[in-house]
């Protein structure tokens, strides 16, 4: 099911893009850091590597799920969005957290939600895809499920790659 809904986003993106002629809505630049030399050089490296990875900032909160800010797939051949290094702050031992990617329609239609996926850092670098086949220029957040809120609410520190 989770591979049909992302595969149904990116086809449903495509065609918006296609049929509108143009780039999807502008996305806040809402990170702190793109990891050097993270762009294929050539051709025959693979896509996961030509992801760039960034740190995203986190805007908002609603029902058990912190949020991005609004990112946007770059150009580039990759085609998926990971998430590693992931850490609870309180817990640095905890390196796993449940994610999934909210995309926004080009059209202005409701939200696409990928299904949650449980995403371990083990060790830090291990890389966990949420989505595959997003076209470039893909509008997105990621969010993740919070495990608790008191004392404070959890923060989970992690990249997107994409």
């Amino acid at each position: 099911m989770k591979s049909f809904l992302t595969m149904a986003a990116a086809a449903l993106t495509t065609a918006a893009l296609m049929v509108a002629g143009g780039a999807p809505p502008a996305a806040a630049s809402g990170y702190a850091a793109v990891e050097p030399g993270a762009w294929a050089a050539d051709d025959a490296r693979t896509a996961q590597s030509a992801c760039v990875s960034i740190r995203p900032v986190t805007e908002s909160y609603e029902a058990g799920r912190k949020a991005s800010v609004p990112l946007t797939t770059p150009r580039s051949p990759c085609t998926t969005i990971s998430v590693s290094h992931i850490k609870d702050t309180a817990n640095p031992a905890d390196r796993c957290q449940l994610f999934l990617i909210r995309f926004f329609p080009t059209d202005g239609s409701e939200w696409t939600y990928t299904e949650p996926i449980t995403a371990c850092s083990v060790p830090p670098t291990t890389r966990t895809v949420l989505a595959r086949n997003v076209p470039d220029g893909m509008v997105y957040r990621v969010l993740y499920q919070i495990e608790y809120l008191q004392p404070t609410s959890q923060v989970v520190q992690y990249k997107i790659w994409h």
